[in-house]
């Protein structure tokens, strides 16, 4: 190696000593604008159900097939009222419509023959919203000895959302603070020097409220139908409700 091939290579190598033992300056953070996402979440046991339950008959005579509707749904009501009498009833839902056999195409320069319907298609649906959450599989029961039974819902109930929700914003405030304390430390500068700003609840647009709800959900049309006999009670887990929440706050260093 030259000597001038020497002298190049020791003050690289000078250069890159002196670089790394140089101490790093910190950037000035006086007046700094510091925006900090914040999160919380809160968990409950879900204590509120609802259900929907239905009649459905198939007759040729329309108004035959109505009235074993109405009457099924009658004796449905009375069942529901007798096993769970503090549930929320509502009737929702009735349909009448025409079933028309399977269409055969005319031969070829035939006209199309008007469609002729073989029977009428009668149904109701009963919506059963309910806190028993301990006497629901004995009530669902009892109820498909003539209804069937279409959806099944766990949740919370308004009295108890409205509890969480003050937990929420308690838990998200306080990760709030938290991530204000490892910023201003990793700024190396004291949690006293920052002023918060602003406190941005509504999550500015991005930042919505989510709602994941965690049980037992039985959604297809005439679910579980049943005969005029008694019926195995049905097994239900309510799960857990998480209620999540995201803000924004904005923290000024003096």
């Amino acid at each position: 190696m030259t000597v001038m091939k020497q002298l190049a290579a020791a003050a690289i190598a000078s250069f890159v000593l002196s670089t790394q033992s140089a101490p790093l300056e910190s950037l000035p953070t006086a007046g700094t604008l510091v925006v900090v996402p914040a999160f919380g979440e809160v968990k409950h046991v879900n204590d509120q159900a609802v259900i929907t339950l239905a009649v459905e008959e198939v007759d040729k005579d329309k108004v035959a097939a109505a009235s074993r509707v109405n009457q099924k749904m009658k004796q449905g009501l009375d069942i529901v009222k007798k096993e769970d009498p503090q549930a929320s009833l509502k009737t929702q839902g009735y349909y009448t419509y025409p079933v028309y056999p399977d269409e055969v195409a005319p031969p070829p320069g035939q006209p199309r023959k008007p469609r002729v319907p073989t029977s009428w298609r009668v149904g109701q649906s009963l919506q059963v919203t309910t806190t028993n959450i301990a006497g629901l599989s004995k009530t669902v029961a009892a109820a498909q000895r003539i209804m069937t039974l279409n959806n099944l819902h766990f949740g919370l109930t308004p009295e108890t959302t409205k509890q969480l929700d003050d937990q929420r914003i308690a838990a998200t405030y306080k990760n709030l603070n938290e991530r204000i304390n490892s910023i201003a430390n990793a700024m190396g500068r004291k949690v006293g020097d920052a002023v918060l700003d602003t406190v941005d609840f509504e999550g500015s647009g991005n930042y919505t409220d989510r709602v994941n709800v965690t049980g037992a959900r039985a959604s297809s049309p005439m679910l579980m139908r049943a005969a005029d006999t008694a019926v195995e009670e049905p097994s239900f887990e309510p799960g857990e409700t998480t209620l999540q929440m995201r803000l924004v706050g904005k923290v000024r260093f003096k």
